[in-house]
């Protein structure tokens, strides 16, 4: 099994085989809560009209996203694990865009499979990998706005990556690297309406969910499928 880390969007393109588009803060960390609440279906969208235009013609869509971490205009929550209402995403269908995550998706146009990447499920992701066997693994890691790399993003790469190679990792060392670095945004005062401290602590719950989400076809749209691993 070959593994290779790439970043941003240029890596999405350059991804092969086995893609997981990796998002920690907080695409893909939110997609899982969101399936752990109840979600029937999430579709990951690049732009937002086109989530707007989706939800114009499905108005029982729930849209959530952000652009500069903050929630469009027009949508009913932001990219916050900690904001989302379970009780309003249950059994719904959600349509998700983001500066980052999402964007991967869009551009990862030469990937064999596509599933997200996160904290919250990388176990799951690891054990995933493993069934599937294939002969290359690309591990993209999505950064700030797919503008610069970020820790959190890089970490969650060589997590997987050392955990496929039957090595231990020291996932506490990573947190503290992450809150001390591109995580520590979610400790300002002035930012806490968007991005909370809570939304740090769920991102960062290991393993808290046994299931990976891939990304589907249908109706001519990216839709995430959850499965149990």
């Amino acid at each position: 099994m070959q593994i290779q880390i790439l970043q941003l969007l240029e890596g999405a393109r350059q991804a092969t085989g086995l893609t997981v588009i990796i998002d920690v803060f907080r695409a893909f960390s939110t997609a899982c809560y969101a399936f752990g609440y109840g979600a029937e279906t999430i579709y990951p969208v690049g732009k937002i009209e086109e989530a707007l235009r989706l939800k114009n013609e499905n108005p029982g869509f729930i849209l959530i996203g952000e652009r500069d971490e903050k929630k469009p205009e027009g949508f009913d929550f932001g990219n916050s694990p900690s904001l989302l209402d379970s009780a309003v995403v249950n059994r719904k269908t959600l349509v998700h865009t983001t500066s980052s995550g999402t964007q991967g998706i869009a551009n990862a146009n030469c990937a064999e499979k596509i599933i997200t990447g996160s904290f919250v499920n990388a176990g799951a992701i690891v054990r995933y990998i493993q069934s599937e066997n294939p002969e290359t693994v690309s591990l993209v890691c999505m950064g700030y706005a797919c503008e610069y790399p970020t820790d959190e993003d890089t970490l969650c790469a060589e997590y997987i990556k050392t955990r496929l190679m039957g090595l231990p990792a020291d996932f506490g060392k990573m947190a503290e690297t992450i809150k001390e670095g591109t995580g520590a945004r979610f400790f300002d005062p002035e930012k806490q309406d968007w991005s909370p401290k809570a939304d740090f602590d769920l991102c960062l719950a290991l393993d808290r969910f046994d299931f990976v989400l891939k990304v589907e076809k249908g109706n001519g749209l990216n839709y995430l499928r959850k499965i149990d691993v």
